[in-house]
């Protein structure tokens, strides 16, 4: 149940940020985003006995993965190629465009037929945003067209939900490999800590544990200097602090944006927000929490943060060692743990990972799409995928820990793999035994998601900066912080709350 809901309606036709490409697709093939003549490469070309030229259907892929990731769906591609490609008469090939970011403006250019750009490709990696857009062109595939009802009933349900962002049951997106997210722990460092203070793992289940814990860890380390007053450590540190708000709101009851027919409605609630506020943006004023490095994994590695909160993909870069100011170092290792809850509610987890979007072009080629997606989801391909690039398996039985393990195995034996099955072992317990959430996509989705996330980040931070000043000139930290985290100063930071969401989600 909310409280007190402030809500704004946003008018469809009021935010049209894509509006102007509505028309873009004119004079291309069918509904006009796709070619019937793309070329494939070289590489790819594969001969068939029993097909003839106009029997192939080449397909083009762009995605957005590097290193390790690039090089298994490369060698998926080569499979796919020399067996049921063969086969059935499917030439597929795949192309990296670098990041997502550099992926959706390739895609977007491409729809939209902009000079200088490329054919589109016939299938894409995409998250929801970039979808939306693409889909409001009318050029993306309903893949529930080429899927039974039991084939669909073999992935799991929170994967396909993100696939229907547009309120119909069309499946515009198809999951391939997601991720979630896990919190890990430097429990080299953490084990002084709880030995002295006797404190447990199991006070870290709850955001507002974790605060409370992060506060004894700052009072520890304080003392260990009692010379120097106030120079506690801080003890965590998250990668998205967009997903804490979007999930954690959730959570307690709220979504931001729900659809009412073709309006997108913003919700607020000050009771949700000041919990998100107690457990994130009061610590990190306190100096409990710390955020500097591109990725908290950084953070650990020179001991700013001892805790965090990741991506599964992210699990393998959690260092083995840390480095204190460039002088000593000490090795640590590495303890996976589920992400934190609200007391009392029930447990939520994002779920993120960009799936496949087909675009529209004519039968052929999008049924040899839908070939494809269901061949490099099968549960062993699936599996060794994953456990190869870090994500997490698709379908229900996939997420099977001992399949899984197995899988981890057979393979090269390292420290890092160890974390990274830790890290998989933890989020598939998630999967399992959470809910799953993600923010549907609507006209601005992707700015307010940037609004929600950099908010309370940047508020705290600016903040912290303040308190530090003070410290520094004298002041207790008690005293210095108090007019930060008063009732009136959450007042104050809410009103900016709201005001600041709704110019995000608003045409300037």
């Amino acid at each position: 149940m909310l409280w007190g809901v402030n809500k704004m309606a946003i008018k469809s036709n009021i935010i049209k940020t894509i509006s102007a490409t509505l028309a873009l697709c004119m004079g291309m093939s069918l509904c006009g985003c796709a070619s019937d003549t793309q070329q494939s490469s070289s590489e790819s070309e594969v001969k068939s006995d029993s097909k003839s030229a106009d029997d192939i259907a080449n397909i083009t892929i762009w995605h957005y993965y590097n290193g390790v990731q690039q090089e298994n769906f490369d060698n998926m591609i080569v499979e796919f190629n020399e067996t049921v490609g063969h086969q059935q008469g499917i030439v597929a090939e795949a192309r990296s465009k670098g990041t997502i970011a550099d992926l959706a403006d390739s895609i977007i250019a491409s729809l939209k037929g902009d000079v200088g750009a490329e054919t589109p490709p016939d299938m894409f990696a995409s998250y929801a945003e970039t979808a939306y857009i693409a889909d409001k062109m009318g050029c993306i595939v309903d893949l529930s067209e080429y899927f039974t009802e039991d084939e669909l009933g073999e992935y799991i349900d929170g994967y396909l939900e993100e696939g229907r962002f547009n309120g119909a049951d069309e499946l515009k997106i198809f999951p391939t490999a997601k991720s979630t997210e896990i919190m890990m722990l430097n429990v080299t460092d953490w084990q002084e800590f709880a030995d002295s203070e006797n404190v447990s793992v199991n006070s870290m289940s709850t955001w507002e544990g974790l605060a409370e814990t992060a506060e004894k860890y700052y009072q520890y380390t304080d003392a260990l200097t009692p010379d120097i007053p106030d120079d506690g450590k801080a003890f965590f540190g998250r990668d998205s602090v967009a997903n804490y708000v979007i999930v954690g709101a959730r959570q307690l009851g709220l979504e931001f944006f729900t659809q009412e027919g073709d309006e997108t409605v913003m919700n607020t609630d000050k009771d949700v927000m000041r919990r998100l506020w107690d457990c994130y943006y009061v610590p990190y004023v306190k100096g409990c929490y710390f955020a500097q490095s591109r990725f908290r994994s950084d953070d650990t590695k020179i001991g700013a943060i001892i805790a965090m909160v990741c991506s599964t993909t992210g699990a393998s870069y959690f260092p083995d060692s840390v480095t204190i100011n460039d002088e000593s170092t000490h090795p640590i290792d590495a303890l996976v743990l589920p992400v934190p809850n609200f007391e009392n509610t029930e447990p939520y987890v994002v779920q993120q990972g960009a799936g496949m979007a087909v675009v529209k072009s004519n039968e052929k080629k999008e049924r040899a799409c839908a070939t494809f997606l269901k061949w490099v989801t099968e549960k062993e391909r699936n599996i060794e995928f994953s456990v190869n690039s870090g994500y997490l398996p698709v379908k229900k039985d996939a997420n099977d820990l001992s399949a899984i393990s197995g899988t981890f195995q057979s393979g090269e034996n390292s420290e890092e793999n160890n974390i990274v099955l830790s890290a998989m072992e933890t989020a598939v317990s998630e999967i399992n035994s959470y809910n799953l959430y993600t923010q549907k996509p609507f006209d601005k989705s992707s700015e307010a998601r940037d609004f929600l996330g950099n908010y309370i980040q940047d508020t705290a931070v600016s903040a912290r900066e303040e308190v530090s000043q003070k410290i520094a000139s004298g002041e207790s930290r008690d005293t210095a912080v108090s007019d930060y985290i008063s009732d009136s100063a959450f007042d104050t930071w809410y009103d900016g709350f709201v005001s600041g969401l709704e110019s995000a989600v608003s045409v300037s």
